[in-house]
């Protein structure tokens, strides 16, 4: 996996898409649309609830804690650490969860040291599903940023020559609502993570669409009962 030579802008302008050909465009909207339009009630059904914190998004962690109380089929809950030069950084500990209301702390994994990038999420989070024998994962994002995060991890696992059902599981949270870390929107956030998506499949951080199809193609083939509880 090769490194980003510079760390890309969260707010990006629109006129920075101008010379995007229209065909990656597409390709970005096509991973948006069918990721996000994945069964997201499958996320009752998984073996673990996957959480990627970051920006100061406590409704992130909130969100996860809310539907792992109340999933007892839930096996697991991992929790990936961000970077602590973020200014509204926190330790990610047990008694922090505790206090955003995290009851039942078997099966909970926190990530303990702080790390920069999506990828050094994603690359934690399939050493413990390897680990801990995890079949399935919801992963539990802000809007935004859950696509990156579910092509990230997929690149990690492909990397790895791991290959396991993921759904999507987005936080429930306004567009408009600020992100701590920046007092961005998430709508302001969009053209950002597009971007990224247009960038990172050359870069060898997420999966490219060719791989996204494959692996789709296999997660409905495979575990259409997983997706729609048929």
């Amino acid at each position: 996996m090769t490194s980003v030579s510079r760390p890309l802008p969260r707010l990006v302008p629109a006129e920075a898409f101008a010379d995007v050909p229209a065909d990656r465009l597409l390709a970005v909207l096509e991973a948006v649309t069918m990721v996000l339009t994945l069964p997201h009630r499958a996320a009752e059904r998984v073996d673990a609830l996957v959480v990627a914190t970051g920006q100061g998004e406590d409704w992130r962690l909130t969100d996860a804690i809310r539907s792992w109380e109340t999933g007892p089929a839930l096996r697991h809950l991992l929790v990936a650490n961000t970077d602590s030069a973020e200014r509204t950084y926190r330790p990610l500990t047990l008694d922090r969860l505790r206090g955003l209301g995290l009851r039942r702390v078997d099966g909970v994994v926190l990530q303990a040291e702080p790390v920069t990038g999506t990828g050094r999420q994603a690359a934690w989070i399939v050493e413990q599903v390897r680990t801990l024998g995890i079949g399935s994962v919801a992963l539990v994002v802000s809007p935004y940023h859950l696509v990156r995060v579910y092509l990230t991890v997929l690149r990690a696992c492909d990397d790895a020559g791991l290959r396991i059902p993921m759904v999507p599981l987005p936080v429930a949270v306004a567009p408009d609502a600020p992100v701590p870390e920046t007092g961005a929107a998430g709508y302001d956030l969009v053209a950002g993570e597009v971007s990224r998506l247009l960038r990172y499949p050359g870069q060898g951080w997420i999966a490219t669409p060719e791989r996204l199809r494959d692996y789709l193609r296999w997660l409905w083939s495979e575990h259409h009962p997983l997706l729609t509880g048929a």
